[in-house]
């Protein structure tokens, strides 16, 4: 109610609801302490005392997105019902072609392979993950890390999507690339091992 009818007074909450206004202040102590809502201050000077305006709440930023969390549970059931309908290998495929597409703008074809390994971690950034490329044992592999993934919980209820996904960064780059771990699997960080000798030794 504060996300969308704020600013709300403790008793026009307390009246909705149909609870005391005491019970509503400790709520809202508590949504203040954990930083999900925030005093409003309105426009223009108010003195203290008899007169004052009734304190107000909104919704913090982070409030409003600890609200997604509802979205989330609405697109996992969305997952299942395509997968019951028949219809979620189809819908995997077509988003990670459109992903396909934006990535390949991004990465330049004819680069050393480290440097659009590069091009593709700054692409996937760009769209939410946290990512990052490291080293691989021997010099002969780089590890491409994903920290965070914003469909995690999508990806935990169809496991496709990552394995759609690692076949586009296989087609992006032209080499052969393995998923050593998945953060929807369970792991701390989505782990990629793309080949870079193979690929040196294939552009030479």
């Amino acid at each position: 109610m504060i996300a969308s009818a704020g600013p709300i007074t403790a008793s026009t909450l307390a009246h909705e609801l149909g609870v005391t206004p005491a019970g509503v202040r400790r709520h809202l102590g508590a949504l203040g302490l954990d930083g999900l809502i925030t005093e409003h201050e309105p426009a223009g000077h108010h003195a203290r005392g008899r007169g004052r305006p009734s304190k107000s709440y909104v919704a913090t930023t982070e409030g409003q997105q600890s609200l997604a969390t509802a979205y989330t549970s609405v697109a996992v059931d969305a997952m299942s019902f395509m997968r019951e309908n028949g219809q979620l290998d189809q819908f995997v495929e077509a988003k990670m072609a459109e992903l396909e597409t934006a990535l390949e703008e991004a990465v330049p074809a004819d680069a050393p392979m480290s440097e659009r390994v590069d091009a593709l971690s700054r692409a996937l950034a760009d769209k939410g993950f946290a990512t990052s490329v490291r080293p691989g044992p021997g010099g002969y592999t780089v590890q491409l890390c994903q920290g965070h993934c914003p469909i995690q919980s999508i990806a935990e209820e169809a496991p496709e999507w990552c394995e759609a996904e690692t076949r586009v960064f296989s087609r992006i780059l032209d080499v052969h690339v393995q998923r050593l771990s998945t953060l929807a699997g369970g792991a701390h960080v989505c782990t990629t091992t793309i080949p870079v000798a193979t690929a040196a030794a294939k552009e030479g």
